[in-house]
């Protein structure tokens, strides 16, 4: 058997917008019913923290019913089921998935430790497309990192399936796995003078890019202070994180703009793309490098500009600007 149970299966498109990745507990239908009207990138429907062990059967058929009937235009359409430490994880999966498979976009998989994790969900979730005949390996999987082992195997976990999406960052069960003294998740631990999460989020970002993944932060519960949100997710962003969890609609706007370029980023970044293809072109004389303006142009700037046109084009921005090329 293949190690990656998808793996004869052409690659999808994985890198969906993420910028804002909103947590809806999975029992309750007015807040399913609430967050379809939410401007989130992604919405995941909680089979897990958010719902009580006596709630997450019935949690279940409620998110069929509402992948199956809701609107969720726009929206990455995520189920975030039980670890497979518990009982309830292959149920979820199997529920969920022949449920509503067709209505769904990735399964996350909490408290990730190592890779058979992974591909043991890669497997059921194919058993389940074959036996439904549904299309099998177009649903993601999500791996959230929350323990100190998860994050010491983190390379083989990034590489465990093809049909991984992204790698996320659990603080507040990490933060329980290693004593860190604080309880106020996202927030710096008290008396330390630095950041004490660089090493964590950075580790995620490099095996997440090794890998062609994205890059998620989690949440920050203080839901009210939303000064506080744009600070901690405006670290994760100059870090390049792809988006960050949210808890309340009122930081689904401050995580779109934080993840977002700025207008002038973004123009900008298009003006490079527009003026290296020109200079590479046959009209421009198929030189490596040009001006645009002030400023010397190449293939890395080709590279960092894509980046940042991506971020943009993928959060629907206009271009305000034109290239014009030089006169002869």
């Amino acid at each position: 058997m293949s190690a990656h149970p998808s793996a004869e299966v052409s690659p999808v498109n994985r890198l969906r917008p993420r910028r804002s990745c909103l947590a809806v507990p999975g029992s309750n239908p007015r807040f399913l019913e609430k967050a379809q009207g939410l401007p989130a990138d992604q919405v995941f429907l909680d089979l897990e923290d958010a719902c009580a062990p006596l709630a997450k059967e019935g949690a279940r058929h409620t998110i069929v019913e509402a992948l199956n009937t809701g609107d969720w235009t726009g929206k990455t359409r995520t189920v975030r089921v039980n670890d497979w430490t518990t009982h309830w994880t292959y149920r979820d999966v199997i529920t969920v998935v022949e449920g509503a498979g067709p209505n769904l976009d990735c399964i996350m998989l909490p408290k990730v430790q190592d890779a058979q994790q992974v591909i043991a969900l890669d497997l059921l979730l194919t058993q389940i497309e074959k036996t439904m005949e549904f299309e099998v390996g177009r649903i993601g999987i999500e791996a959230q990192l929350e323990n100190a082992k998860g994050l010491v195997n983190i390379d083989e976990i990034a590489a465990s399936s093809p049909r991984l999406e992204t790698l996320i960052f659990g603080p507040a069960d990490f933060m329980a796995s290693i004593n860190m003294k604080t309880l106020v998740v996202g927030e710096q631990p008290p008396g330390y003078p630095a950041d004490a999460y660089h090493y964590i989020l950075m580790r995620i970002l490099m095996a997440a890019r090794a890998n062609d993944l994205q890059a998620i932060d989690g949440p920050y519960l203080q839901i009210k202070n939303v000064d506080g949100y744009r600070e901690v997710a405006g670290r994760a962003a100059a870090l390049g994180f792809d988006g960050k969890w949210v808890l309340h609609p009122g930081q689904v706007e401050a995580a779109n703009e934080v993840f977002s370029p700025s207008q002038e980023d973004y123009d900008h970044a298009e003006l490079i793309l527009d003026a290296y293809e020109w200079c590479t072109s046959e009209a421009g004389g198929k030189k490596g490098s040009a001006m645009l303006g002030d400023e010397m142009i190449d293939e890395a700037s080709r590279k960092m500009a894509l980046v940042i046109a991506g971020k943009g084009r993928a959060a629907g921005m206009p271009r305000t600007g034109k290239f014009e090329p030089p006169a002869a």
